[in-house]
C-alpha cells in the first residue's frame, strides 16, 4: 500500500438501513449531523441509508416483482406519434 493516500481520521459511526431499521457500527471517515444513542450508552455520528446488505433482494433472496410490461406499453403510448414519424 502507498503511505499517506489514506486519511487518518477513522471513528466509529453507526449506519442504518430506514428500510428495516437495523443498525451496524463501523469505522468511517464520512461526516454527519445526525446522531444517534446505542445501547452502549455511547453517541454515535448517524449515516442514513436507503438500502444495505440486509434489505437488498440480491443479498435477501427476495426479488421485487417489477411491471416491465406497463412500462414497455406506457412508452410505446408515450412515443407513439414520434415513432410513426421516423418509420416515414
Amino acid at each position: 500500500m502507498k503511505k499517506g493516500i489514506h486519511p487518518g481520521n477513522y471513528r466509529l459511526v453507526v449506519f442504518k438501513d430506514m428500510s428495516n431499521g437495523i443498525t451496524f457500527i463501523i469505522k468511517s471517515t464520512i461526516q454527519s449531523k445526525d446522531k444517534i444513542k446505542m445501547e452502549d450508552g455511547k453517541e454515535y455520528p448517524l449515516i442514513k441509508l436507503d438500502i444495505s446488505n440486509t434489505s437488498h433482494p440480491f443479498y435477501t433472496g427476495k426479488i421485487k416483482l417489477v411491471d416491465t410490461a406497463g412500462r414497455v406499453d406506457k412508452y410505446m403510448s408515450r412515443y407513439k406519434s414520434h415513432m410513426e414519424k421516423k418509420k416515414k
